[in-house]
């Protein structure tokens, strides 16, 4: 079983429900996907909301090995996205000698706002955070406690690893950036990432992939009509 989280805001709903469609509408394998809701983390995420945080999950991502008793693997997704091949195929390049893997962006975004005026940050590791597997076990300082009292900085930057050697690399595709990466035929990517602002927000409905996303929409939304006789 494929066990996926994907974070949960409720300004971006219609992109939670989208992203899950397009994964389970591709999957070869079966998929089990949660929500991280605040409103299910209740007593597990008692952090004040940082006025440099952009989404509710933008610290409860960390609490996905916990949610699973830090065993087995765990894929977190941000909901800002939309897959386009098999997620078996991502979930095939877990290595146990990693404790998380995701694509390594070199991103230095340059604007200072972003969808519905949240604040654009800069870091090291910018967006590695975004598409995370999770080797459960080897994660286990992330703890509820830890969580809700580090850094934002310590959260997305790895620091509770202690070791960068343990962070893994994923293909670029499962982690396009759209707005910032070369645009790609589509039969070349595996997982957009809406980052700046999905097409579903009025502001960036004519963005690069827009179609797709608008596509997939349409598809989750289809109902046939059974003909009366």
């Amino acid at each position: 079983m494929i066990r996926i989280f994907i974070g949960f805001d409720p300004r971006e709903t219609v992109a939670y429900h989208v992203l899950s469609h397009s994964i389970h509408a591709r999957a070869s394998e079966p998929v089990t996907i949660a929500p991280l809701m605040l409103s299910q983390l209740d007593g597990l995420m008692t952090r004040e909301r940082n006025p440099l945080q952009s989404t509710d999950f933008s610290f409860s991502r960390f609490l996905t090995p916990h949610l699973c008793g830090f065993e087995g693997w765990a894929l977190f997704m941000d909901c800002d996205m939309l897959v386009l091949d098999d997620i078996a195929k991502l979930w095939a390049l877990r290595d146990d000698k990693y404790a998380v893997m995701c694509v390594k962006h070199d991103h230095v975004p340059e604007e200072e706002t972003k969808f519905l005026g949240a604040p654009q940050t800069r870091y090291e590791k910018k967006n590695w955070s975004s598409v995370m597997l999770f080797n459960c076990a080897k994660c286990q300082a992330l703890t509820p406690e830890y969580v809700n009292t580090a850094s934002g900085l310590d959260l997305h930057r790895f620091n509770w690893l202690g070791d960068d050697n343990l962070i893994g690399e994923i293909p670029h595709q499962w982690n396009l950036l759209v707005g910032y990466d070369e645009s790609l035929p589509v039969d070349q990517v595996a997982n957009l990432h809406y980052t700046i602002g999905g097409p579903y927000f009025d502001d960036y409905h004519d963005t690069d992939y827009a179609e797709e996303w608008f596509a997939e929409k349409d598809a989750m939304l289809r109902c046939d009509q059974l003909s009366k006789s």
